[in-house]
């Protein structure tokens, strides 16, 4: 399904933008064997990312940050694409949280918005895994730039965060 997508290989790391690069070194380091792919287009929201690589949006591994209140603590929530985070069921794991503009996100996490991996951060997050992900057999998620993404299982992400997964979707009430 990505067959016509570029990517990366050991031999040229060079052409990748310095925070995908840096992704890159840090999943081989972490014994992952995906490459990191270039979308052509943007991946910053869910549905341009899933248009650019052929899936479904709810394939999308986004990561969302916040702050928490009582310490200003980066919280790194990793939601399926199709899920709006539900704040309230977040604060319940970790504390009241706030949201956090782009220049809290680039300095706790080293990466722009759009870009943020869910691992590789310059201040390690509190981090919760949307349980709705563990459902499907294959994510996409970003690799330190707009445009940069790579594939891993599920399970591979929780092995990877080392974080818990929690129900964090926001459901409609009937």
């Amino acid at each position: 399904m990505t067959d016509h997508l570029p990517s990366s290989s050991s031999g040229d790391l060079d052409a990748l933008p310095d925070s995908a690069r840096r992704v890159a070194l840090l999943l081989r380091e972490r014994g992952h064997a995906g490459q990191i792919v270039m979308l052509p287009e943007t991946g910053k929201t869910s549905a341009e990312a899933a248009a650019g690589l052929g899936c479904e949006v709810a394939q999308i591994a986004k990561s969302i940050l916040f702050r928490r209140r009582e310490d200003d603590a980066p919280v790194l929530v990793v939601a399926s694409g199709a899920n709006r985070v539900d704040e309230k069921k977040v604060a319940a794991h970790v504390g009241e949280i706030a949201r956090a503009d782009a220049k809290f996100v680039r300095e706790k996490t080293g990466y722009a918005i759009g870009g943020v991996c869910p691992i590789g951060h310059a201040t390690p997050p509190v981090t919760l895994i949307d349980a709705d992900l563990l459902a499907l057999d294959s994510l996409w998620a970003a690799a330190g730039h707009p445009h940069a993404v790579f594939n891993l299982s599920p399970q591979e992400l929780v092995a990877l965060t080392g974080a818990p997964v929690a129900d964090v979707a926001l459901r409609e009430s009937a």
